[in-house]
């Protein structure tokens, strides 16, 4: 079992920046691939970004690409997502999920609000 919990969430204006942080507890951190998705209302959940476990490479969703990086920390348990130059329409809620591979997600957090005013 893994335990994610997300952080790091709140108000900011356009073109502003955010850090998310996901702190993960249970199983082995480093061997679990980290995604981060985002819900926002009357939407469906979509795809922000992921990082592997194996070789560190990174995946972006095409509406965060060049704006987003997302980063992990194996030695806290931790992954990462910046989030610069932000838009009203990055406004959701940020879920950290994990799994043992990009795609195959197991484990989700509870979520951390994200407004971005116009």
């Amino acid at each position: 079992q893994v335990q994610l919990v997300e952080s790091g969430g709140g108000l900011v204006q356009a073109g502003g920046s955010l850090r998310l942080s996901c702190a993960a507890s249970g199983r082995t951190f480093s061997s679990y691939a980290m995604g981060w998705f985002r819900r926002a209302p009357g939407r469906v959940r979509e795809f922000v970004a992921a990082v592997s476990w194996s070789d560190g490479s990174t995946h972006y969703g095409d509406s965060v690409k060049g704006r987003f990086t997302t980063s992990r920390d194996n030695a806290k348990d931790t992954v990462y997502l910046q989030m610069n130059s932000l838009k009203p329409e990055d406004t959701a809620i940020y879920y950290c999920a994990a799994g043992y591979e990009v795609g195959s997600w197991k484990y989700w957090g509870q979520g951390t609000q994200v407004t971005v005013s116009s």
